[in-house]
């Protein structure tokens, strides 16, 4: 079964971040997720636009860029310009007055738009920006630390995500305290893609290549 891994590189080894890069791009990683937080949005600070600019330029794999702050309208601009034309930036609907207007920015810039639904955010609320996205990125967990314990009420979400997908055509990717049941479970169903930090990827003693062969050797 054929589904995507990304790795979450607030979780990553700063002192190394050059060689972190190269180890998970030959491990085979799928893409680059990047949490940019404010400290206003959520009460923490995590990567910075100068640590996207810099994978940007060390790597050819795509970035998952979620912009973990307040009124990213106002700032758009500044990560767009420094992306590379298929990209994903994702956003939060409830920390922008006009969100549709910001997913429009990401659209003509050529990256893909995405929204962030949080624990406690509906679906009811993003209905209709599911018909402009191109990816979900569902948090298991509430945003703004690693390390999190997963939220099983966000099961019932996701099945409710999976079922609109496809008239609404977009993707369901999951973000927060990413285990192997949950990649076992949720990926026969639909899931295209994991966020991958602690729990899996990250401070294992172990290489990148051998994990990541782990987990895509996971029994269905």
């Amino acid at each position: 079964m054929k589904f995507e891994l990304t790795a979450s590189m607030m979780c990553a080894d700063y002192g190394h971040l050059e060689q972190e890069v190269k180890n998970l791009e030959e491990a085979g990683i799928d893409s680059f997720h990047i949490d940019i937080m404010d400290g206003r949005y959520v009460p923490n600070f995590a990567m910075s636009l100068n640590d996207m600019r810099y994978i940007a330029s060390a790597t050819a794999k795509p970035l998952d860029v979620h912009l973990v702050i307040e009124h990213p309208n106002n700032r758009i601009g500044i990560f767009l310009e420094h992306l590379r034309k298929g990209d994903t930036v994702y956003i939060h609907p409830e920390a922008e007055y006009h969100p549709s207007t910001t997913l429009q920015a990401i659209i003509n810039a050529g990256m893909i738009p995405g929204i962030a639904i949080n624990p406690g955010t509906s679906v009811e609320t993003v209905m209709e920006m599911l018909r402009i996205v191109k990816k979900v990125l569902v948090m298991s967990v509430n945003p703004g630390n690693a390390g999190q314990m997963y939220l099983p009420y966000v099961g019932k979400k996701i099945t409710k995500l999976l079922s609109l997908k496809d008239d609404m055509d977009f993707e369901l990717y999951w973000d927060g305290a990413c285990s192997a049941d949950k990649i076992i479970e949720y990926a026969p169903k639909g899931v295209k893609g994991f966020v991958l930090g602690t729990t899996l990827l990250f401070g294992k003693d172990k290489p990148y290549g051998e994990t990541l062969a782990d987990i895509r050797a996971l029994k269905f």
